[in-house]
């Protein structure tokens, strides 16, 4: 329901892509969000206040929200829109996807429901990749492909006994920074390595055989690139614990990820010690999984409270 001077909230959902060998397919929503707080405008156009992080570059709330409305040839009402988000800005977890999404989920929140489609192919449009935005859309896991004209997701749930730590230096790397260093081509080798462990990788994850996690968490395809950018992926993937399951790159970094079930303290104060080593203030914390929205695929589009981006109005 909408308060009675008409705001309304919407919130979506941070992610971690890739998850080792899934480069540009696997992605994970996790309880860090992007929040909107919306009212109709006291001026003209859109009025937006960032309160707790500085816009770096192009809005990318606006541009989802305006990517839509030419579309349909909607027109904008003014609104002063308030920013908040828990997301590190260029941290590998997801903040111009949610962003995006956010823009999206504030055009629907205006026009009514959307099909879940449009929105997904919509979001990869605008973002260039769909591992992130189907997560940031859809909650949970997705597995995402694109073909011709649109973008199909598949979702399940992340198991709940398994842990996700991760460590945020506070060193800002730029997607396109991040990709710039990739090759155009890989060896045939590394791209059967990588097919494997995804396939791997989520059979252990439906399964809960985290035994397999260690091998089937690595990557040939871009962490071995990345590592020359990212400070300490070297050293993390190289960590040894009894308790530790599998370490890789969240996205294009710096944000790194331990997969564990107990000990977390033990294996958090080791990635700590990874950036003491190389002077680089950290944040290490453990993410929870944002639940999988559980909608069908191209089912019709509800405002409901179990949406990835959820909202009053």
């Amino acid at each position: 329901m909408r308060t009675h001077d008409g705001e309304f909230v919407i919130k979506v959902p941070g992610s971690i892509a890739n998850l080792g060998p899934g480069f540009d397919t696997l992605a994970v929503a996790v309880q860090l969000y992007l929040t909107l707080h919306v009212r109709p405008g006291t001026g003209k156009g859109l009025q937006f206040n960032f309160t707790n992080v500085q816009l770096d570059g192009e809005n990318y709330i606006e541009r989802g929200l305006r990517y839509l409305a030419t579309r349909h040839g909607f027109t904008i009402p003014a609104l002063d829109i308030e920013v908040e988000s828990e997301i590190p800005m260029k941290g590998g977890l997801g903040s111009s996807a949610a962003a995006t999404v956010a823009g999206l989920r504030l055009y629907e929140a205006l026009t009514g429901p959307i099909d879940e489609q449009e929105l997904l192919t919509a979001a990869c449009e605008l973002e260039g990749h769909p591992d992130n935005v189907a997560a940031a859309l859809l909650g949970g896991l997705t597995v995402s492909c694109e073909v011709p004209g649109a973008l199909r997701v598949l979702r399940a749930q992340w198991p709940e006994s398994l842990a996700i730590l991760a460590a945020t230096p506070e060193v800002h790397l730029a997607t396109c920074a991040s990709r710039a260093v990739l090759p155009e081509l890989v060896p045939r080798g590394d791209a059967i390595f990588n097919v494997q462990r995804v396939a791997f990788l989520l059979e252990a994850l439906r399964s809960a055989d985290f035994a397999l996690l260690h091998e089937a968490i690595e990557d040939r395809l871009h962490q071995p690139y990345r590592a020359a950018i990212v400070p300490g992926l070297t050293e993390a993937l190289a960590l040894k614990h009894p308790s530790l399951l599998g370490v890789c790159l969240s996205g294009a970094g710096p944000t790194i990820l331990a997969l564990a079930q107990q000990h977390l303290d033990e294996i958090s104060d080791e990635l700590r010690a990874i950036y003491a080593k190389l002077n680089i203030p950290v944040r290490v914390r453990v993410l929870h999984v944002h639940p999988t929205n559980g909608r069908k695929p191209d089912a019709a589009h509800s405002y409901c409270v179990d949406t990835a981006a959820t909202w009053s109005r």
